[in-house]
Protein backbone atom coordinates (compact mmCIF):
# COMPACT_ATOMS: atom_id res chain seq x y z
CA UNK A 1 0.00 0.00 0.00
CA UNK A 2 1.02 3.69 -0.11
CA UNK A 3 -0.15 6.78 1.53
CA UNK A 4 -2.93 9.57 -0.14
CA UNK A 5 -0.91 12.33 0.94
CA UNK A 6 2.36 10.90 0.93
CA UNK A 7 5.02 9.05 -0.50
CA UNK A 8 5.80 5.95 1.36
CA UNK A 9 4.57 2.61 0.92
CA UNK A 10 4.64 -0.54 2.92
CA UNK A 11 2.38 -3.33 3.96
CA UNK A 12 -0.17 -3.36 6.35
CA UNK A 13 0.19 -5.39 9.65
CA UNK A 14 -2.95 -5.29 12.07
CA UNK A 15 -5.60 -2.89 12.65
CA UNK A 16 -4.98 -0.57 15.69
CA UNK A 17 -8.54 0.47 15.97
CA UNK A 18 -11.63 1.62 13.86
CA UNK A 19 -9.86 4.69 12.53
CA UNK A 20 -6.09 3.55 12.59
CA UNK A 21 -4.12 1.00 10.74
CA UNK A 22 -0.19 -0.18 11.76
CA UNK A 23 1.67 0.15 8.79
CA UNK A 24 5.40 -1.92 7.88
CA UNK A 25 7.77 0.59 6.27
CA UNK A 26 11.64 -0.90 5.19
CA UNK A 27 10.24 -4.05 6.60
CA UNK A 28 11.37 -2.73 10.65
CA UNK A 29 9.60 0.64 10.91
CA UNK A 30 6.48 0.84 12.05
CA UNK A 31 3.88 3.67 11.61
CA UNK A 32 0.37 4.44 12.51
CA UNK A 33 -1.84 5.77 9.76
CA UNK A 34 -5.64 6.60 9.58
CA UNK A 35 -7.00 4.21 7.21
CA UNK A 36 -8.77 6.86 4.69
CA UNK A 37 -4.80 7.65 3.88
CA UNK A 38 -3.86 3.98 3.01
CA UNK A 39 -4.32 2.98 -0.47
CA UNK A 40 -3.69 -0.55 -1.88
CA UNK A 41 -1.03 -0.29 -4.94
CA UNK A 42 0.90 -3.63 -4.86
CA UNK A 43 -0.30 -7.08 -6.37
CA UNK A 44 1.41 -8.77 -3.66
CA UNK A 45 -0.68 -7.48 -1.34
CA UNK A 46 -4.47 -7.51 -3.50
CA UNK A 47 -3.22 -11.34 -3.80
CA UNK A 48 -2.95 -11.88 -0.06
CA UNK A 49 -6.23 -9.86 0.89
CA UNK A 50 -7.74 -11.49 -2.18
CA UNK A 51 -8.20 -7.95 -3.96
CA UNK A 52 -8.14 -6.50 -7.51
CA UNK A 53 -6.43 -3.68 -7.94
CA UNK A 54 -8.77 -0.87 -8.22
CA UNK A 55 -8.94 0.05 -12.25
CA UNK A 56 -9.65 3.92 -11.76
CA UNK A 57 -11.39 5.58 -14.62
CA UNK A 58 -10.31 9.23 -16.49
CA UNK A 59 -10.70 11.85 -14.24
CA UNK A 60 -10.69 9.30 -10.92
CA UNK A 61 -8.38 10.47 -7.98
CA UNK A 62 -8.21 7.72 -5.40
CA UNK A 63 -9.92 8.57 -2.36
CA UNK A 64 -11.72 11.30 -3.64
CA UNK A 65 -13.65 10.78 -6.52
CA UNK A 66 -12.85 7.15 -6.97
CA UNK A 67 -16.63 6.11 -6.43
CA UNK A 68 -17.98 8.54 -9.54
CA UNK A 69 -19.01 6.14 -12.00
CA UNK A 70 -21.74 5.30 -9.64
CA UNK A 71 -23.51 8.37 -11.56
CA UNK A 72 -23.34 6.61 -14.62
CA UNK A 73 -24.66 3.26 -14.05
CA UNK A 74 -24.75 2.05 -17.31
CA UNK A 75 -20.62 2.62 -17.63
CA UNK A 76 -20.29 0.57 -14.42
CA UNK A 77 -18.88 -2.99 -14.88
CA UNK A 78 -20.37 -5.63 -12.48
CA UNK A 79 -17.78 -6.84 -9.95
CA UNK A 80 -17.87 -10.25 -8.50
CA UNK A 81 -18.05 -10.53 -5.07
CA UNK A 82 -15.39 -11.49 -2.88
CA UNK A 83 -15.56 -14.57 -0.91
CA UNK A 84 -15.79 -13.95 3.03
CA UNK A 85 -12.43 -14.68 4.51
CA UNK A 86 -12.60 -17.24 7.10
CA UNK A 87 -12.64 -16.70 10.56
CA UNK A 88 -9.78 -17.61 13.02
CA UNK A 89 -12.60 -20.41 14.63
CA UNK A 90 -13.53 -21.59 11.07
CA UNK A 91 -10.42 -22.09 10.21
CA UNK A 92 -9.16 -23.92 12.85
CA UNK A 93 -12.51 -25.92 12.73
CA UNK A 94 -12.00 -26.63 8.99
CA UNK A 95 -8.36 -28.13 9.75
CA UNK A 96 -9.37 -30.56 12.64
CA UNK A 97 -12.22 -31.69 10.67
CA UNK A 98 -10.25 -32.63 7.71
CA UNK A 99 -7.30 -34.02 9.84
CA UNK A 100 -3.48 -34.41 9.54
CA UNK A 101 -2.44 -35.39 6.30
CA UNK A 102 -0.74 -33.78 3.35
CA UNK A 103 -2.61 -31.57 1.34
CA UNK A 104 -2.74 -31.21 -2.54
CA UNK A 105 -0.68 -29.23 -4.81
CA UNK A 106 -2.03 -26.12 -6.00
CA UNK A 107 -1.24 -25.85 -9.49
CA UNK A 108 -0.61 -22.53 -10.58
CA UNK A 109 -3.11 -20.96 -13.20
CA UNK A 110 -2.13 -19.97 -16.62
CA UNK A 111 -0.13 -16.96 -15.92
CA UNK A 112 0.43 -16.77 -12.97
CA UNK A 113 4.20 -16.25 -11.44
CA UNK A 114 5.66 -19.67 -11.29
CA UNK A 115 7.80 -19.90 -7.54
CA UNK A 116 11.65 -20.87 -8.24
CA UNK A 117 12.10 -24.33 -7.89
CA UNK A 118 14.55 -24.99 -5.50
CA UNK A 119 15.47 -27.53 -3.82
CA UNK A 120 15.43 -28.63 -0.17
CA UNK A 121 12.89 -28.59 2.91
CA UNK A 122 11.04 -25.71 4.28
CA UNK A 123 9.27 -24.01 6.80
CA UNK A 124 5.96 -21.89 5.41
CA UNK A 125 4.48 -19.55 6.95
CA UNK A 126 0.83 -18.87 4.89
CA UNK A 127 -1.46 -16.57 5.32
CA UNK A 128 -5.04 -18.22 5.71
CA UNK A 129 -6.28 -14.82 6.49
CA UNK A 130 -4.54 -11.24 6.72
CA UNK A 131 -3.82 -11.62 10.19
CA UNK A 132 -3.43 -15.58 10.67
CA UNK A 133 -0.66 -17.78 9.06
CA UNK A 134 -0.58 -21.50 8.67
CA UNK A 135 2.87 -23.45 9.78
CA UNK A 136 3.46 -25.63 6.92
CA UNK A 137 6.47 -28.12 6.01
CA UNK A 138 7.48 -27.76 2.19
CA UNK A 139 9.41 -30.89 1.34
CA UNK A 140 10.91 -29.75 -2.79
CA UNK A 141 13.12 -33.04 -3.30
CA UNK A 142 12.67 -36.05 -4.60
CA UNK A 143 12.85 -38.06 -1.34
CA UNK A 144 10.12 -38.63 1.28
CA UNK A 145 10.87 -36.97 4.75
CA UNK A 146 9.79 -38.44 7.85
CA UNK A 147 9.19 -35.32 9.93
CA UNK A 148 7.79 -34.88 13.62
CA UNK A 149 6.86 -31.06 14.67
CA UNK A 150 6.80 -29.26 18.44
CA UNK A 151 7.30 -25.84 19.74
CA UNK A 152 8.95 -24.21 22.51
CA UNK A 153 8.38 -21.40 24.52
CA UNK A 154 9.92 -19.83 27.89
CA UNK A 155 7.56 -20.93 29.94
CA UNK A 156 7.23 -25.23 28.61
CA UNK A 157 10.61 -26.20 27.14
CA UNK A 158 8.96 -28.45 24.13
CA UNK A 159 5.61 -29.95 23.43
CA UNK A 160 5.13 -32.30 20.63
CA UNK A 161 2.62 -31.50 18.05
CA UNK A 162 2.55 -33.87 14.80
CA UNK A 163 4.40 -36.63 13.30
CA UNK A 164 4.11 -38.12 10.02
CA UNK A 165 5.86 -38.63 6.78
CA UNK A 166 6.19 -36.56 3.57
CA UNK A 167 6.12 -37.78 0.31
CA UNK A 168 8.09 -35.88 -2.47
CA UNK A 169 6.98 -32.48 -4.25
CA UNK A 170 4.19 -32.66 -1.79
CA UNK A 171 3.36 -30.12 1.41
CA UNK A 172 1.00 -30.25 4.47
CA UNK A 173 -1.57 -28.96 5.51
CA UNK A 174 -0.98 -26.52 8.70
CA UNK A 175 0.06 -27.69 11.52
CA UNK A 176 -0.07 -25.58 14.13
CA UNK A 177 -1.27 -21.38 13.38
CA UNK A 178 -0.03 -17.98 14.37
CA UNK A 179 -1.65 -14.63 14.43
CA UNK A 180 -0.18 -11.30 13.85
CA UNK A 181 -0.88 -9.65 16.54
CA UNK A 182 0.75 -12.24 18.91
CA UNK A 183 4.20 -12.10 16.82
CA UNK A 184 6.60 -10.93 20.06
CA UNK A 185 5.29 -13.78 21.82
CA UNK A 186 5.33 -16.57 18.74
CA UNK A 187 6.69 -19.82 20.10
CA UNK A 188 10.07 -21.15 18.53
CA UNK A 189 9.24 -24.00 16.14
CA UNK A 190 11.20 -27.30 16.33
CA UNK A 191 12.03 -29.72 13.08
CA UNK A 192 13.29 -33.05 13.30
CA UNK A 193 14.04 -34.32 9.62
CA UNK A 194 14.86 -37.52 8.53
CA UNK A 195 15.61 -38.67 4.76
CA UNK A 196 14.17 -41.54 3.58
CA UNK A 197 14.14 -43.19 -0.27
CA UNK A 198 11.92 -46.35 -1.11
CA UNK A 199 15.17 -49.63 -2.08
CA UNK A 200 17.60 -46.78 -1.47
CA UNK A 201 20.94 -47.58 -0.66
CA UNK A 202 22.06 -44.95 1.88
CA UNK A 203 20.56 -43.85 5.49
CA UNK A 204 20.87 -40.71 6.49
CA UNK A 205 21.41 -38.90 9.94
CA UNK A 206 18.81 -37.25 11.85
CA UNK A 207 18.43 -33.38 11.14
CA UNK A 208 16.78 -30.96 13.77
CA UNK A 209 16.69 -27.32 13.24
CA UNK A 210 15.25 -24.80 15.63
CA UNK A 211 13.79 -21.85 14.14
CA UNK A 212 12.55 -18.66 16.34
CA UNK A 213 11.15 -15.47 14.29
CA UNK A 214 12.77 -11.89 14.88
CA UNK A 215 11.25 -8.65 13.17
CA UNK A 216 14.51 -7.82 11.81
CA UNK A 217 14.33 -10.37 9.26
CA UNK A 218 11.26 -12.07 9.15
CA UNK A 219 9.54 -9.77 6.78
CA UNK A 220 12.29 -9.94 4.54
CA UNK A 221 11.72 -13.90 4.16
CA UNK A 222 7.83 -12.97 1.85
CA UNK A 223 8.71 -14.43 -1.45
CA UNK A 224 7.78 -17.22 -3.62
CA UNK A 225 7.55 -20.37 -2.17
CA UNK A 226 7.79 -23.68 -4.27
CA UNK A 227 5.47 -26.39 -4.69
CA UNK A 228 2.19 -24.65 -3.67
CA UNK A 229 3.01 -21.32 -6.16
CA UNK A 230 2.33 -19.06 -3.64
CA UNK A 231 3.88 -16.06 -1.85
CA UNK A 232 4.86 -17.08 2.09
CA UNK A 233 7.19 -16.16 4.45
CA UNK A 234 10.05 -19.07 3.74
CA UNK A 235 12.93 -20.81 5.62
CA UNK A 236 14.54 -23.44 4.94
CA UNK A 237 15.26 -26.44 6.97
CA UNK A 238 18.10 -28.41 5.62
CA UNK A 239 20.55 -25.91 4.27
CA UNK A 240 22.95 -28.29 5.54
CA UNK A 241 21.73 -31.61 4.28
CA UNK A 242 21.37 -34.58 6.18
CA UNK A 243 24.67 -36.58 6.25
CA UNK A 244 24.44 -40.23 4.85
CA UNK A 245 25.91 -42.65 7.09
CA UNK A 246 28.50 -44.65 5.41
CA UNK A 247 27.37 -48.85 5.50
CA UNK A 248 30.37 -50.08 7.70
CA UNK A 249 29.28 -47.81 10.15
CA UNK A 250 26.01 -49.49 10.13
CA UNK A 251 27.64 -53.06 10.55
CA UNK A 252 29.94 -51.60 13.91
CA UNK A 253 29.14 -53.88 16.48
CA UNK A 254 30.28 -52.70 20.23
CA UNK A 255 33.28 -54.38 21.59
CA UNK A 256 32.73 -57.57 23.28
CA UNK A 257 33.31 -56.93 27.30
CA UNK A 258 35.89 -59.18 28.66
CA UNK A 259 35.31 -62.36 30.23
CA UNK A 260 34.87 -61.69 33.73
CA UNK A 261 37.45 -63.44 35.86
CA UNK A 262 36.07 -67.06 37.78
CA UNK A 263 35.06 -66.23 41.12
CA UNK A 264 35.66 -67.88 44.06
CA UNK A 265 33.25 -69.93 45.46
CA UNK A 266 31.93 -68.03 48.39
CA UNK A 267 31.61 -69.04 51.88
CA UNK A 268 34.82 -71.00 51.44
CA UNK A 269 37.94 -70.97 54.08
CA UNK A 270 41.03 -71.48 51.89
CA UNK A 271 43.69 -71.95 55.02
CA UNK A 272 41.37 -74.55 56.88
CA UNK A 273 40.38 -76.39 53.73
CA UNK A 274 44.20 -76.76 53.04
CA UNK A 275 44.88 -78.18 56.35
CA UNK A 276 42.28 -80.48 56.46
CA UNK A 277 43.43 -81.99 53.35
CA UNK A 278 47.14 -82.81 54.72
CA UNK A 279 46.72 -83.84 58.05
CA UNK A 280 47.16 -81.26 60.03
CA UNK A 281 43.78 -80.44 61.20
CA UNK A 282 40.99 -82.85 62.25
CA UNK A 283 38.29 -83.96 59.35
CA UNK A 284 35.15 -81.76 60.57
CA UNK A 285 32.90 -78.94 58.55
CA UNK A 286 35.07 -76.29 60.07
CA UNK A 287 36.43 -75.59 56.74
CA UNK A 288 32.63 -74.05 55.47
CA UNK A 289 32.00 -70.94 56.69
CA UNK A 290 28.72 -69.15 56.75
CA UNK A 291 28.46 -66.73 53.97
CA UNK A 292 28.27 -63.11 54.67
CA UNK A 293 24.73 -61.92 55.34
CA UNK A 294 24.43 -58.48 54.02
CA UNK A 295 23.86 -55.13 56.70
CA UNK A 296 20.34 -54.32 56.90
CA UNK A 297 19.42 -51.33 55.41
CA UNK A 298 16.93 -49.25 56.89
CA UNK A 299 13.86 -47.10 55.80
CA UNK A 300 13.93 -45.29 52.42
CA UNK A 301 13.18 -41.34 53.68
CA UNK A 302 11.19 -39.34 51.73
CA UNK A 303 12.51 -36.04 51.22
CA UNK A 304 10.77 -33.05 51.78
CA UNK A 305 8.16 -31.41 49.81
CA UNK A 306 9.73 -28.05 49.33
CA UNK A 307 14.05 -29.65 48.09
CA UNK A 308 16.25 -26.72 48.16
CA UNK A 309 19.49 -27.40 45.81
CA UNK A 310 21.40 -24.54 46.63
CA UNK A 311 24.87 -25.42 47.94
CA UNK A 312 24.56 -23.76 51.22
CA UNK A 313 21.41 -25.79 52.23
CA UNK A 314 23.30 -28.99 51.01
CA UNK A 315 26.56 -28.52 52.83
CA UNK A 316 25.92 -25.82 55.01
CA UNK A 317 29.40 -26.30 56.66
CA UNK A 318 31.33 -26.16 53.69
CA UNK A 319 34.39 -24.21 53.39
CA UNK A 320 35.93 -25.73 50.50
CA UNK A 321 36.79 -23.68 47.13
CA UNK A 322 34.87 -25.95 44.67
CA UNK A 323 34.48 -25.03 40.82
CA UNK A 324 30.98 -24.56 38.70
CA UNK A 325 31.25 -28.16 37.48
CA UNK A 326 31.91 -29.32 41.01
CA UNK A 327 28.81 -27.62 42.52
CA UNK A 328 26.79 -28.55 39.53
CA UNK A 329 27.64 -32.32 40.38
CA UNK A 330 26.64 -31.64 44.21
CA UNK A 331 23.18 -30.27 43.18
CA UNK A 332 21.90 -32.79 40.25
CA UNK A 333 23.18 -35.87 42.83
CA UNK A 334 21.14 -34.53 45.39
CA UNK A 335 18.26 -34.20 43.03
CA UNK A 336 18.48 -37.74 41.60
CA UNK A 337 18.78 -38.97 44.78
CA UNK A 338 15.75 -37.00 46.05
CA UNK A 339 13.62 -37.73 43.12
CA UNK A 340 14.37 -41.11 43.99
CA UNK A 341 13.19 -41.10 46.98
CA UNK A 342 10.00 -39.13 46.29
CA UNK A 343 9.18 -41.55 43.80
CA UNK A 344 9.73 -44.54 46.49
CA UNK A 345 7.64 -43.04 48.89
CA UNK A 346 4.74 -42.56 46.81
CA UNK A 347 4.85 -39.03 47.10
CA UNK A 348 3.19 -37.25 44.86
CA UNK A 349 4.71 -34.11 44.17
CA UNK A 350 7.70 -32.45 45.18
CA UNK A 351 8.96 -28.80 44.00
CA UNK A 352 12.59 -28.09 44.05
CA UNK A 353 14.08 -25.01 44.39
CA UNK A 354 17.08 -24.24 41.80
CA UNK A 355 17.20 -20.70 42.01
CA UNK A 356 18.16 -18.06 38.84
CA UNK A 357 21.56 -18.43 38.36
CA UNK A 358 22.51 -18.95 34.63
CA UNK A 359 20.13 -21.50 33.91
CA UNK A 360 22.09 -24.18 33.67
CA UNK A 361 20.90 -25.86 36.43
CA UNK A 362 17.38 -25.73 35.35
CA UNK A 363 17.87 -26.85 32.11
CA UNK A 364 19.31 -29.99 33.52
CA UNK A 365 17.04 -30.53 35.84
CA UNK A 366 14.14 -30.28 32.89
CA UNK A 367 15.99 -32.20 30.44
CA UNK A 368 15.95 -35.17 32.90
CA UNK A 369 12.29 -34.73 34.17
CA UNK A 370 11.21 -35.01 30.25
CA UNK A 371 12.96 -38.44 29.84
CA UNK A 372 11.71 -40.05 33.01
CA UNK A 373 8.80 -42.12 32.86
CA UNK A 374 7.51 -41.82 35.87
CA UNK A 375 6.68 -37.91 36.07
CA UNK A 376 3.01 -37.11 35.59
CA UNK A 377 4.23 -33.64 34.44
CA UNK A 378 6.39 -30.41 35.58
CA UNK A 379 6.29 -26.66 35.37
CA UNK A 380 7.60 -23.83 36.82
CA UNK A 381 6.67 -23.10 40.61
CA UNK A 382 4.82 -20.88 42.12
CA UNK A 383 5.75 -16.66 40.83
CA UNK A 384 4.42 -15.25 43.86
CA UNK A 385 6.66 -17.59 46.28
CA UNK A 386 9.60 -18.47 44.54
CA UNK A 387 9.58 -16.48 41.33
CA UNK A 388 11.23 -18.51 38.29
CA UNK A 389 13.50 -19.99 40.34
CA UNK A 390 12.09 -23.38 41.17
CA UNK A 391 10.20 -25.98 39.30
CA UNK A 392 7.30 -28.45 40.67
CA UNK A 393 6.89 -31.70 39.62
CA UNK A 394 3.95 -34.56 39.55
CA UNK A 395 4.77 -37.64 39.86
CA UNK A 396 2.54 -40.45 38.94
Amino acid sequence: MRLLTGTEEGIVTRLLDSELVEVAIDNDFTIPVLRREVVVVAQEEGNNFDRTTPDYRVGQVPGKNANASKKDKSAAKPVAARPAQPSLAEALAAVASSGAGVAKINTPAPGAKQAPAAKGVFLALVHQSPELLGVTLINNTEAEVLYTYGEETSTRPYRALAADKLGPKSTTKPLSFLHMKDFETWPAVIFQLLPHRLNGDAAYELLTKRQAFKASTFYSSNRPAPVIGKEAYLFQLDEKPAAAIEPEQLTQEAPAAPAPAPAKPAGVDAAALKAQLTGDAPAKPAAVVAAATPAPTGPVVAPPHEFDLHLEALRPNHKEDLSNTAILRIQLDAFEDALSRALATNMHEIVFIHGMGNGVLRKEIHRQLSRNKDIKFFEDARKEKFGFGATLVRLK
